[in-house]
């Protein structure tokens, strides 16, 4: 985990930003490739079926999408639908998803990171791991050690 005042790269694919922090754009853009870009507002994500309705229109899931975590986690997995060679995924607003319902943001996390792992790999002979999938979550300033937190104690709870 690599970190400063205003932002916590918290592994290859996973950034949480203040809004007055940023990432290196070389962190999240390959050099060469296709990118589709979906930028979603936690501050509408209040419920599950609102989060998944932006996660919908933002990322033009299949009509076969089955609005459950389930179908969500699948979703974010296969992205075959969009045509590009790498994904960014920012969530402005985040420490605002699901803030009222404690289990619905745990498994907003837990998707979020297990896609990122599933689109990443590791680069040889460098061994250094790249993701072709960049999720960046934006918060306010308050809240960077706290959805950071939150990563880390599912991490704990289970194999993430």
């Amino acid at each position: 985990m690599k970190e400063d005042a205003h932002s916590i790269h918290l592994a290859p694919w996973l950034h949480i930003v203040s809004t007055n922090g940023g990432v290196p754009l070389d962190e999240l853009l390959p050099g060469s490739g296709s990118v589709y870009v979906a930028r979603l507002d936690g501050r509408k994500m209040s419920d599950d079926v609102s989060t998944w309705q932006q996660f919908d229109e933002a990322l033009k899931f299949p009509s076969y999408f089955g609005w459950n975590w389930n179908a969500f986690n699948d979703c974010l997995r296969d992205l075959q639908w969009l045509a590009s060679d790498h994904h960014v995924l920012i969530i402005e607003s985040a420490e605002q998803a699901l803030s009222e319902d404690q289990e619905g943001h745990s498994q907003l996390l837990k998707n979020l990171w297990q896609a990122g792992r599933g689109w990443s790999y590791v680069k040889r002979p460098e061994g250094v791991t790249l993701s072709r999938l960049s999720i960046i979550l934006s918060c306010d300033e308050e809240s960077v050690y706290g959805l950071a937190g939150a990563f880390q104690e599912l991490q704990e709870r289970s194999a993430l």
